[in-house]
């Protein structure tokens, strides 16, 4: 003996509102959200070559000491924290979106690389991650012999 449930369309639909709300939540929210005055995911760009992949984040306020880069297998992550500036009590701010606080990002990897030969520039704000790719995971060209 099953129950059986009355199918309500209106229950399941979701509103003009809702829907927009998600929108702007999934373009604006996500790529920086905001945890409480903390980072989830600083913005990444991530490209393959034939012989290494390359990874971009944007750390502005961030000094090179304060970023920790782990490779674990085909997984990159990336964790820092920057420190709050002194706080003026004197003033009332009228716009306040300097971002402070801990953050991280994984990645997973698109090859298997060589994490020891890996390199990590930093430079106006920008941390670049060169990783070599392993021998397995470069493209092979193989020759044709014509008789």
């Amino acid at each position: 003996m099953s129950n059986l449930i009355r199918w309500e369309p209106a229950r399941d639909m979701m509103t003009l509102r809702e829907a927009m709300d998600r929108l702007f939540d999934d373009a604006f929210t996500r790529p920086l959200s905001l945890a409480g005055n903390s980072w989830s995911v600083p913005a990444v760009d991530m490209y393959q070559t034939d012989n290494e992949v390359v990874v971009k984040a944007a750390l502005p306020g961030i000094k090179a000491e304060e970023v920790q880069i782990n490779i674990t297998g085909d997984v990159l992550t990336l964790k820092g924290e920057v420190k709050q500036q002194d706080e003026v009590k004197e003033k009332a701010y009228h716009i306040r979106e300097q971002r402070w606080g801990a953050f991280e990002r994984t990645l997973v990897l698109p090859s298997n690389v060589v994490a020891d030969k890996a390199k990590a520039d930093f430079e106006n704000g920008i941390l670049t991650i060169t990783l070599p790719k392993a021998e397995e995971a470069k493209p092979k060209t193989i020759s044709i012999k014509t008789k």
